[in-house]
């Protein structure tokens, strides 16, 4: 008897409908003995009543979206105590858990990779309570994936994350930041303030230092002294994201297990693309809380360390 996959896509993600894949997915999952069960995510009750179907008969489930779906699916999951491993396909504008997992952007090598690979687990963070699966951020262009419109994304990819943003400069203004953690703490003026699980932002390697399963979070805050300051900071930044060299002078950098966070400010907050909670906030790494499926090659490179 096949062996199920539940099969969970969001249709209205990328540049490129994953439904335009689909004979190509099943091809391949049939000649690995699995068998796809479809369903497209209507982002409502529908889709936790379909996962209250999911039993042990299951092999593993398989996302297509980008950061924000994948968010959405993760909290569906945990919420029901799902222990099934999890794939992804890079099928959304950026893609960064997907990155973190090493997933190929070809849709059928990513396939191939999943269908040959490895289950292993991954870490999460949490926010006031709500999983994230990459990057929690406030600040300067915190909110420019909520704002930028889906036929932005669709039509000129990442590269329209960066467009929208740029309108956020004239308006913008410093954060006034209390963060407590195990690792470290800061009190100051901020521009931008990062947790990250991955290490990428709208695929820039911003933590390029971090890992996702090393039971840590990175925290990465760029200082408000003066706007020279700033500036400089910056320019020193974006060679190092080539090099993977340490932090510059004027990024602080904490690597850490959980942190509180107060503002005396009314600031937007995002995870994952998606609209975050308000502060006070409190953040944690729930370590290997997600198995994940990883191709073969990026299980042994994670080995070998």
């Amino acid at each position: 008897m096949l062996r199920k996959v539940l099969f969970l896509y969001n249709p209205a993600s990328g540049d490129r409908p994953v439904t335009e894949y689909f004979d190509r997915i099943i091809d391949l999952y049939r000649l690995k003995g699995l068998h796809l069960l479809f369903h497209r995510l209507s982002f409502d009750g529908e889709d936790d009543a379909v996962l209250s179907a999911v039993d042990g008969s299951f092999d593993h489930l398989l996302f297509a979206g980008g950061d924000g779906t994948v968010n959405y699916l993760v909290n569906l999951i945990k919420g029901r105590g799902l222990e099934l491993p999890v794939a992804v396909l890079p099928t959304g504008t950026a893609n960064d858990f997907a990155a973190l997992l090493g997933m190929p952007a070809d849709i059928g090598e990513s396939c191939r990779a999943i269908l040959s690979g490895r289950i292993r687990p991954t870490d999460l963070g949490t926010v006031n309570g709500h999983y994230f699966v990459n990057v929690f951020s406030c600040g300067l262009f915190t909110d420019v994936s909520q704002k930028t419109p889906t036929a932005w994304k669709n039509n000129l990819g990442k590269i329209a994350y960066y467009i929208n943003g740029i309108g956020d400069l004239p308006r913008f203004r410093k954060m006034e930041l209390s963060i407590a953690t195990d690792g470290g703490d800061f009190n100051g003026s901020a521009i931008i303030f990062f947790v990250f699980n991955g290490r990428t932002a709208g695929t820039l390697p911003l933590a390029y230092l971090s890992e996702g399963d090393d039971g840590l979070l990175d925290v990465l805050i760029l200082k408000g002294d003066t706007p020279l300051d700033t500036l400089r900071t910056a320019i020193r930044y974006l060679p190092r994201l080539l090099h993977r060299k340490n932090y510059p002078p004027g990024i602080v950098h904490i690597r850490c297990s959980r942190l509180h966070a107060e503002s005396a400010g009314n600031e937007h907050t995002d995870t994952d693309g998606q609209p975050g909670p308000s502060f006070p906030i409190d953040i944690a790494c729930v370590p290997g809380a997600l198995r994940t499926i990883v191709p073969a090659v990026t299980a042994e490179r994670d080995e070998r360390g």
